[in-house]
């Protein structure tokens, strides 16, 4: 088992703290906030060991999950990391895309994995379809939600859209051409909506929406290729998958053909994949701690996180 220690004891590092605990990949050995008040309503709450200094906290374990700040990110990963600790750091990767390379270098430097949070990447709905999912040439997600203060201290881009643009950017095999954004805040002083088109050098092109000022949740996307559509709803956990081939010559009384203006005609026939229930975030931890074990790669590594962040702060830069 893998030591486990996590900076950071709110609501998302609760959390963390609890499915560590319960993993069996991971001793989870305690974990430090720098709000004392707070991480001893925590200790009390659930027993947990509070460290109150953060360096015996990164001497006494293997792996730091770090579920702090975004702003602290760098500093708190850069620490452990020189440490020879492995680090899981919740998204956005740091601040700053030059912040995150630098950390790419230490974990090659001191020879540690590192893991990003993209948990929708573990989506159980996602899973599901994802190797349906070939060249897909337009994209179109939308992520809503309820009003909620927590967050609000960045742009919604790096607190909803980022999402997204992971999940977007690991389906695409092709560099971004062109970005082009809207952002309008509403109630925060940072953009509570966005609006982004994401254009690729091989001509897909993805529409990206997101609002935390909804009067619904909504997290769905929706992936448009060659012979095939592709929904995926995030939040309630379903997917379709609608796909066309070549029409026999005497379809049944059933089947549903299609005939474009050229006089080809495609069978549409759809497809259920089965969806297997889990706990994404367990997974994220459970599947990182593979990689330590295993020497291999995590499934959303360093550079990934990063071009995730420097896409996300390319649309931030170019709102109109």
């Amino acid at each position: 088992m893998l030591k486990a220690g996590v900076l950071g004891a709110g609501h998302l590092g609760k959390i963390h703290l609890r499915l560590l605990n319960q993993s069996d990949k991971y001793e989870l050995v305690g974990f430090y906030d720098p709000d004392e008040i707070n991480a001893k309503n925590v200790v009390k709450e659930f027993g947990y060991t509070y460290y109150e200094n953060i360096n015996e906290l990164i001497e006494a374990v293997d792996v730091i999950d770090i579920v702090t700040p975004t702003l602290s990110h760098y500093n708190v990963a850069k620490k452990a990391i020189e440490k020879g600790k492995h680090v899981f750091i919740e998204k956005p990767i740091t601040n700053t895309v030059s912040e995150a390379e630098e950390l790419i270098e230490l974990v090659h430097k001191y020879n540690v994995k590192g893991q990003v949070g993209h948990v929708e990447r573990f989506n159980p709905a996602f899973l599901a379809v994802k190797d349906n999912i070939k060249n897909p040439m337009f994209i179109e997600t939308h992520r809503l939600a309820e009003f909620n203060p927590r967050g609000t201290d960045v742009p919604v881009v790096l607190d909803l859209m980022i999402h997204d643009i992971d999940v977007i950017l690991s389906v695409v095999n092709s560099k971004v051409e062109s970005i082009n954004a809207s952002g309008v805040s509403v109630i925060s002083n940072s953009p509570d909506i966005a609006n982004a088109r994401i254009k690729f050098e091989n001509g897909c092109v993805a529409n990206l929406t997101s609002s935390r000022i909804s009067l619904k949740n909504m997290r769905k996307s929706r992936f448009f290729q060659k012979d095939a559509y592709i929904s995926v709803d995030f939040l309630e956990k379903n997917v379709e998958v609608v796909k066309m081939k070549d029409a026999p010559e005497k379809p049944g009384d059933f089947d549903m053909v299609l005939q474009n203006a050229e006089g080809d005609k495609k069978q549409i026939y759809f497809e259920n994949p089965e969806i297997n229930p889990n706990n994404a975030i367990l997974d994220e931890l459970e599947t990182f701690a593979d990689a330590i074990i295993n020497n291999t790669t995590p499934v959303v590594n360093l550079e990934q996180g990063t071009e995730a962040l420097r896409v996300a702060l390319q649309i931030i830069k170019n709102f109109d």
